[in-house]
């Protein structure tokens, strides 16, 4: 009598989240290393700084870009496979933009790395809370994006004095050499998962008609653009205000990433319990704490706090996320792509408003007024989002046979 096989116990939910994870840490690496390694790359390509940072504008350019797209696009390909395959083509450009001869091959290969970044937090956002119960999604997001927030505090620090080291090219080919590990990981330890049923490009389109999903993704886009504002001349204000040693500024970055992983730990537990306080509490913490930099900018122990603070606002990226898969009914997959748009989105408003009030006179701690600022217009966006979620409801319970509102769907 034959005897039965027995099957293979599924890998834990926590080591796919951990999978999924060094694919955040390979993406964070590259978008924050490649600014800590632009003097070298620079000086190796003959240009000068200016134009060398159109190298990191071509990576943002790319997020943007390729997120919608590829997510469209891919829209029936089960989760596992096209992980796999975003994962091997962010390897791919990033290890070819170790080999760039020239700036302007370095900047289309900036650009085609960038495309497979919003399409995998997107689709890795998915499968993450795909794997856990509802009360439960934010920590699911939340750890997975801790592989983001790790890489400012060790990913970024090693690219950048492999950089310094043995040469520029050598940082991102530590970031391909992780992505190729993730690639690995994902085919070992992910379930093979379809995609959502009834998954097609028009459907994911269908995302962009909901006015919350728009409004949600413009809360981050202004919002978050305060984080970048501070954080982009945070160097320079450590330089020239606080007037600590070159050697210092790494530590202090690293406070930051330690703010960002915090935030993303404990944050989470909060927004499961309820999600829009969660993301209000955020923002009006992002406002103070970077009103608080324009004080503490003078002195060492009070802008490392700082700092640490508003690195926890940081968070606000996991709670959208989930928001956007909440109100974008059965398109989450586009919806939580996104997400990385208007996050690179601010990532360029920030600094551009920033370096304005520095260019005006304003001085090196203004960026903390534009990122109040900043942050407080996300807040508003907010609470308009949340009276339009209200005034929906009420409708809905007058006029009989309505859809629920977009906020009580959630696919499972």
């Amino acid at each position: 009598m034959s005897q039965l096989t027995p099957k293979a116990k599924p890998p834990s939910v926590g080591l796919v989240i951990f999978a999924l994870a060094i694919g955040a840490f390979a993406i964070g690496t590259t978008e924050f290393a490649t600014m800590s390694l632009l003097p070298y790359f620079a000086k190796d390509l003959q240009i000068d700084a200016p134009t060398a940072g159109h190298v990191i504008s071509a990576y943002a350019l790319g997020v943007v870009v390729g997120a919608p797209i590829l997510t469209v696009l891919t829209a029936r390909i089960p989760r596992r496979t096209l992980l796999l395959w975003l994962m091997a083509m962010f390897a791919l450009f990033n290890g070819l933009s170790a080999f760039a001869p020239t700036y302007e091959w370095l900047l289309v290969l900036r650009f085609l790395s960038g495309l497979p970044h919003g399409a995998y937090f997107g689709i890795a956002s998915l499968l993450a809370v795909s794997l856990v119960p509802l009360n439960k999604r934010n920590q699911a997001v939340g750890r997975m994006f801790l592989g983001l927030t790790v890489a400012t505090i060790i990913g970024v620090p090693f690219a950048n004095w492999l950089g310094h080291a043995i040469g520029w090219r050598w940082g991102f080919g530590l970031v391909a050499a992780t992505g190729l590990l993730t690639v690995a990981l994902i085919a070992r330890l992910a379930p093979n998962t379809p995609a959502s049923p009834g998954a097609s490009p028009l459907r994911e389109l269908g995302a962009l008609k909901h006015g919350q999903v728009w409004l949600t993704l413009a809360v981050g886009a202004i919002g978050f653009g305060g984080l970048f504002a501070v954080y982009t001349y945070l160097a320079d204000t450590l330089l020239l205000v606080t007037r600590v040693s070159p050697g210092l500024v790494p530590l202090v970055l690293g406070i930051f990433g330690v703010g960002m992983t915090l935030g993303n730990i404990v944050v989470p537990w909060f927004a499961d319990r309820a999600l829009m306080p969660t993301a209000a509490g955020l923002l009006l913490w992002s406002a103070a704490a970077s009103a608080l930099f324009t004080v503490t900018a003078g002195n060492i122990w009070g802008i490392s706090i700082t700092v640490f603070l508003i690195g926890i606002g940081g968070a606000l990226g996991t709670v959208l996320q989930t928001r956007l898969m909440d109100v974008a009914k059965n398109a989450q997959g586009l919806a939580a792509a996104l997400n990385h748009s208007a996050f690179n989105f601010a990532n360029a408003l920030g600094p551009l408003l920033g370096g304005m009030a520095i260019a005006r006179g304003y001085g090196w701690t203004s960026p903390g007024w534009v990122g109040a600022l900043l942050a407080l217009g996300g807040f508003v966006l907010l609470l308009l989002s949340v009276w339009l979620d209200r005034a929906h409801r009420a409708t809905s319970r007058v006029i009989p046979g309505m859809a629920l509102p977009a906020m009580e769907v959630k696919e499972r």
